[in-house]
């Protein structure tokens, strides 16, 4: 809104008035309002909760510092959704449609966690909302996202921008801007037809082009070839966005974990967005350049400040859990993020922390129902999962007793945002492998 009343008094002389028009600067108000939103409406919010009641049931797991955390009021994720969507609407391009499907993704994201805590809170079943209508409602959103992004105009790509057109298109008023550090966005009425394309290609490492066309799968040629490749996509989208939204909520079960490690992500998202929605960053660094996807940036702006926020009073020990209307909200604002900016294959890098506590939960179960059906009982192949728990447990038969003492939970958490932060560099450093 603060950017839509700028705009509409582009006429007038008032003070300040360029710096609306720079990215940076709007991604830093949009950091910085959702930080201070979070700090100041996350006290009274979680007094709210304390007194409706709205505290975590806690399962006795045999974990050090466990049944203390009984009655931390839950549902704090409602923190981070209004700081996110505050900042968001006050700063970010309301017209951008890349910024629409993010605000689309966070209430709807949002809904389901609320929901899924409501009915374990309020109902007293600790099950929730069950696993099957979950996946169906994210499989919902992939699926308006995928064909969102298919029949959208508003969603191109210009695959490839020629030097001398970035010096000409920096210098033109069709430009719009005139240096580095603006947007340096052209939109697609700008360009000939044939300069920006509806294209199912992505990013992906360790190739000259940087580029990998979904098409390349499809068995077919010409008008079935065409179908058949979007499908495709549009299916990869669910896919990534339900694996995202699902893995961030198995990997919230310690003080300050999901939201410090998704901070990370965020920024690391919110950089990749700024340089792949940049006409001169683009070409340097051989990327797709996506028109109008700088924006995203602003709105990661925004979502990490309110994760940062909210981990003042989710750091250990926590004041408030996110509960699933945090951990939901979160994953699916990422998966939608890396699909938008085309940058969904490497996040098994990027994310390798909610891929490894996914793939943790998945071998333990299939391992378990195994040996069961093999031996007459269940065995174990970590102490306990999602794997972070592993670390937490001792004294529990399994393949990998490693390590055979405790650690304490404050620094499992700090060593995973370690951890999270070298698998962020190393997601940047891909974009100059070859």
């Amino acid at each position: 809104m603060i950017y839509h009343l700028f705009e509409a008094l582009k006429g007038y002389d008032i003070p300040g008035q360029g710096l609306m028009t720079y990215l940076t600067f709007r991604a830093f108000l949009a950091a910085v309002i959702a930080m201070l939103i979070a700090l100041f409406a996350g006290k009274s919010i979680i007094r709210r909760l304390q007194r409706l009641q709205i505290g975590e049931t806690i399962r006795d797991l045999g974990l050090e510092g466990q049944l203390s955390k009984k009655g931390t009021p839950t549902m704090g994720g409602i923190i981070i959704i209004i700081a996110v969507l505050a900042s968001a609407l006050l700063v970010c391009d309301l017209t951008n449609i890349y910024i629409l499907l993010l605000i689309f993704t966070t209430i709807w994201c949002g809904a389901i966690g609320f929901r899924d805590d409501y009915i374990k809170v309020f109902k007293h079943n600790k099950e929730g909302m069950s696993e099957k209508m979950k996946l169906i409602l994210q499989i919902v959103l992939g699926l308006i996202v995928g064909i969102t992004v298919w029949q959208s105009n508003n969603i191109v790509v210009r695959e490839k921008v020629a030097p001398k057109e970035v010096q000409v298109a920096a210098q033109t008023a069709e430009a719009q801007v005139l240096d580095r550090d603006t947007d340096l966005h052209v939109t697609t009425g700008q360009w000939k037809n044939e300069d920006v394309v509806k294209s199912t290609k992505t990013t992906i490492p360790f190739v000259s082009s940087h580029e990998f066309d979904y098409k390349s799968l499809s068995p077919f040629s010409g008008k079935w070839g065409w179908y058949f490749k979007w499908i495709f996509y549009v299916l990869m989208i669910v896919i990534v966005i339900t694996a995202c939204s699902n893995g961030t909520n198995l990997t919230d079960g310690m003080d300050g974990l999901a939201a410090g490690t998704s901070a990370i992500v965020g920024v690391v998202l919110g950089v990749l967005a700024w340089l792949g929605g940049n006409l001169i960053d683009s070409e340097y660094l051989n990327i797709m350049y996506i028109p109008g996807s700088g924006e995203i940036a602003i709105f990661m702006s925004a979502f990490v400040g309110a994760l940062i926020g909210f981990l003042w009073y989710n750091s250990y020990p926590a004041q408030v859990f996110m509960g699933d209307t945090g951990s939901l909200t979160i994953g699916g604002i990422i998966g939608v993020t890396a699909v938008l900016i085309r940058k969904e294959l490497l996040l098994p890098l990027l994310c390798g922390i909610f891929f490894v506590e996914s793939l943790s939960v998945l071998m333990q179960r299939f391992y378990f129902k195994y040996t069961r059906k093999k031996y007459g009982e269940g065995r174990r192949i970590f102490k306990m999962s999602p794997l972070h728990h592993h670390f937490q447990k001792e004294g529990i038969p399994a393949k990998i007793q490693k390590p055979v003492r405790a650690i304490p939970e404050a620094k499992i958490v700090t060593r995973f945002w370690i951890i999270a932060i070298i698998l962020g560099v190393a997601t940047m450093a891909l974009l100059k492998v070859r």
